[in-house]
Order: C-alpha cells, then sequence, then structure tokens
C-alpha cells in the first residue's frame, strides 16, 4: 500500500529522533569527526548544533513534496559538512521504502551513527562504491559538480540521478544612514555564519555586498575581521588541506593588489576595488566585502556567479523597510537572515537548484 504525505512525514520524524539521540551523546563521534574533517573540537561541537533535529509540521510537509517519489533510492554522501547526511538520508526516505546510504569515506561517523540509532528497517548502510552495480532506480548523490557527472555517466538506464553540487552564500547588509552600532551588529552576524564548517558548506557566505558608499563597505569589512577575530578566540579554524593553503595565498595576493586585505590567524577579510570583477574566495574562512551603490548594482556583480549561490544572508529590514537580500536572490536561492544562515528549516533540500 502507498504512503500518504503523514507516512512519509513520520518515517522522517523517526530521523528527526535519531538526531536528537546522536546529538546527546555526541562526544562518542567528535574526535572522530574533527580528525576526518580537519575542525578543531570547538568546530565540531559548534557544527552540532546546525544538527537539524526538530521540524514543524508544515516543513515536514515541504520537505515530503520535495522528496519526489521511488522504489529505491540510493544516496551518495559528500564530506563537506558533516551534519549533511541527517537531510540528505531524511529526503531519500520521504521519498521511498528502501534508501540505502553510502557515506563519505572520508567522513563516515554520522550516517553511520544516524542510521544505527534510527534501527529504521528501511534503510542501511552500502560500501558499494560501483555506481554500475547500484540497483535503485533513484541515485541522489551530493558533492562536486564533476562526481555528479561521473554517477550521471555511469548510472545504469533508467535510474534517475538528483545531483547536489558546489554552491555558496552570499550576503547583503544595508549601508544608507545606519550607524556603526548596526554595522557592527550586521558584522557580528556575517560572523557567525561564516565559522561554522570553516565556511565549507554551500550555506557559508563567502562574499558580503554592503550597500552604501565605499567608506561604509570599509567600515563593515573592518568589523567583519575584527568578528572573525573574537570568533576564533571560541572557535579556532581547524587545519586547511594543501591546496585550501595555496587558494588561500593566492587569493590574499590578488586582492591585496587589488583592493584591501585584513588578515587574522584564522581568517582574511578582504575589500573589493571599485568596478572589478568579484574574485570569490576559497573556503576557510575568507570574505570578500563589495560595497555597491545600488541593488541594481548588485544584481549585475552577481549575475556571473548566480547559478552557484544557493543561500542569501540578509538585514532584517532596508533603509525604507524593504527585505535586504529579497530583492537581489536567484530565484533558487535561500533567503535567511544574517546570523542564521547555518540554520534552514528541514523542509527540502538545501541546494534548491535541483529540485
Amino acid at each position: 500500500m502507498s504512503r500518504t504525505v503523514d507516512d512519509r512525514a513520520r518515517d522522517v520524524r523517526r530521523w528527526l529522533e535519531a538526531a536528537r539521540a546522536v546529538h546527546a551523546d555526541r562526544a562518542r563521534i567528535a574526535a572522530s569527526i574533527a580528525a576526518s574533517t580537519g575542525l578543531s573540537s570547538e568546530g565540531v561541537e559548534l557544527g552540532f548544533e546546525s544538527l537539524e533535529r526538530d521540524a514543524t509540521a508544515a516543513e515536514l510537509h515541504a520537505l515530503v513534496d520535495s522528496a519526489g517519489s521511488a522504489d529505491h533510492v540510493h544516496v551518495i554522501l559528500s564530506a563537506n559538512v558533516f551534519v549533511a547526511p541527517l537531510r540528505a538520508i531524511a529526503i531519500a526516505r520521504a521519498a521511498a521504502e528502501r534508501v540505502t546510504v553510502r557515506p563519505s569515506s572520508r567522513d563516515p561517523a554520522l550516517a553511520v551513527a544516524l542510521v544505527a540509532a534510527a534501527g529504521d528497517p528501511a534503510v542501511s548502510i552500502a560500501e558499494e562504491r560501483d555506481v554500475t552495480r547500484v540497483a535503485a532506480d533513484r541515485i541522489d548523490v551530493y558533492g562536486r559538480d564533476e562526481t555528479i557527472a561521473r554517477v550521471r555517466a555511469a548510472a545504469r538506464s533508467g535510474v534517475v540521478v538528483r545531483g547536489h553540487g558546489a554552491g555558496l552564500g552570499v550576503a547583503i547588509v544595508a549601508g544608507g544612514e545606519r550607524g556603526m552600532r548596526e554595522m557592527a551588529e550586521a558584522a557580528r552576524d556575517v560572523a557567525a555564519d561564516v565559522v561554522p564548517f570553516d565556511q565549507r558548506g554551500c550555506l557559508s557566505p563567502r562574499v558580503v555586498f554592503v550597500l552604501g558608499t565605499p567608506a561604509q563597505g570599509e567600515a563593515f569589512a573592518l568589523a567583519l575581521h575584527h568578528g572573525l577575530d573574537r570568533l576564533a578566540s571560541r572557535v579556532p579554524r581547524g587545519a586547511l588541506t594543501p591546496a585550501e593553503r595555496g587558494e588561500s595565498v593566492r587569493w590574499r595576493e590578488t586582492l591585496a593588489f587589488a583592493g584591501r586585505v585584513w588578515a587574522g590567524a584564522d581568517h582574511a577579510v578582504a575589500l573589493a576595488a571599485p568596478q572589478t570583477a568579484l574574485a570569490v574566495p576559497p573556503a576557510g574562512r575568507h570574505v570578500l566585502v563589495v560595497p555597491a551603490a545600488s541593488e541594481a548594482e548588485v544584481r549585475a556583480l552577481l549575475a556571473p556567479i548566480d547559478r552557484f549561490v544557493v543561500s542569501v544572508g540578509r538585514n532584517p529590514l532596508l533603509d525604507g523597510g524593504k527585505s535586504a537580500g529579497c530583492a537581489v536572490a536567484p530565484p533558487h536561492a535561500r533567503v535567511a537572515l544574517l546570523g542564521q544562515m547555518q540554520h534552514p528549516p528541514l523542509d527540502g533540500p538545501v541546494d534548491r537548484r535541483s529540485v
């Protein structure tokens, strides 16, 4: 007998209960996650606060609506954000009565812990790495665009592949008549969105547009630099890979030549020079601040990377009462208040580009 919407929502709630159990027992796997992700122990603890542990009925029904329907969904997980397996499994479970999960070989701890805690006979861990041998009628794959392309090329004929690839967040900050206190508050909130997962997730803001004058953009960049310094004293950045260190050096050198850079031990903030193309920073707590005179200018600057934008953070209100971020956000992007970008509701995939 086919499951109703309420049946599917109940099946997902079982996984929220598992997430609560894993969160309560997180000390047991925290060291393993720190070792596999490179996050500091404090970074792992902070990351656990983004693990979805509750949802409203409306959010679960939205998730079920977005999940589609299949007999068997095979989930291929990425290692970028260690809490991501919960949402990925929940979507697959809403869609199908049989789910197999292939954890990332670099970061399997949370997926394995969730499956054990849920005790859901419909969901099992699969070690199979050869996509041609996967008999599911749908594959949900999370990771790099190249990984998704390889899975699509190798999947059996007739298998639906839903890919969730590389993305990033941007933030929109109102300048205008706002004073330094409001600017500092916005910078504090952006810093809180940057630090989780050392900016490796697709919700992490890497570019901040400041609607105002170049001087206001500089004031915000300096406030963000201080905000990231303060957060690093409580949540140090973890280890960067050699590739990430190289990207950091190249980005900072480029922006030092074309703009201005404030570097801390665990971060770098750059102020873009006027009328220059966006130099999107790498992960690892690097942020580009871009002053813009109008929303139209933001839209023009954002256009070349529009397809990669998964999340837009906004001030609660722009001058004049209009929500900042909504007018410039791509239609597929999630819009959240600054400081809340890493806590989206459990209402479907984080990445809405493939829904």
